[in-house]
């Protein structure tokens, strides 16, 4: 097969040029692979590094349920506890290693000046993880003691008398 100009006057020999343009392109291509992959290559240290058998310790983190019920009595894992003596626990648990997680249940109508004792000297005793357990309404338009459930503890809200029809 010969290649020829369009030149129509000299078409007796084969044009002896090689087309440079595809072996550019194909070379340019290769140098931004080469320029790409040549860091990620040179970077690479080659180190023995020893084998170890162990497998990695798992542990399940340690929670601390704390109930609070109407009247203030709370109940440190089920277990009746007195404010006086909450304080002392809390450092006690905040000392170990990991942290417990402290899990306040406290009940709908408990006073709020009981949760903040609780919530200061959980503070004062350098516990980091803190937090409320709540249970989700059903319709998340209505409020909690309209949704059928009560929250965790807590004590079916009484219904009010019917007012007579006249």
């Amino acid at each position: 097969m010969a290649f020829g100009s369009f030149d129509n006057k000299s078409n007796s020999h084969a044009m002896s040029e090689i087309n440079m343009v595809p072996l550019i392109d194909v070379m340019l291509v290769l140098l931004v692979i080469f320029i790409i992959t040549a860091p990620l290559i040179s970077h690479s240290i080659k180190i023995n590094v020893p084998q170890v058998s162990a497998e990695p310790v798992e542990q399940e983190p340690k929670v601390i349920d704390l109930a609070v019920n109407e009247q203030g009595q709370m109940f440190w894992n089920e277990q009746p506890v007195l404010l006086e003596e909450l304080t002392p626990r809390l450092k006690q648990e905040a000392a170990t290693d990991p942290q417990p997680q402290l899990r306040i249940r406290a009940d709908l109508n408990t006073r709020y000046e009981i949760l903040a004792e609780i919530m200061g000297s959980a503070r004062l005793s350098g516990l980091k993880r803190v937090g409320f357990v709540t249970r989700p309404s059903e319709n998340s338009a209505a409020p909690a003691g309209e949704a059928g459930e009560s929250a965790p503890g807590a004590t079916a809200p009484s219904a009010a008398p019917a007012a007579p029809d006249s």
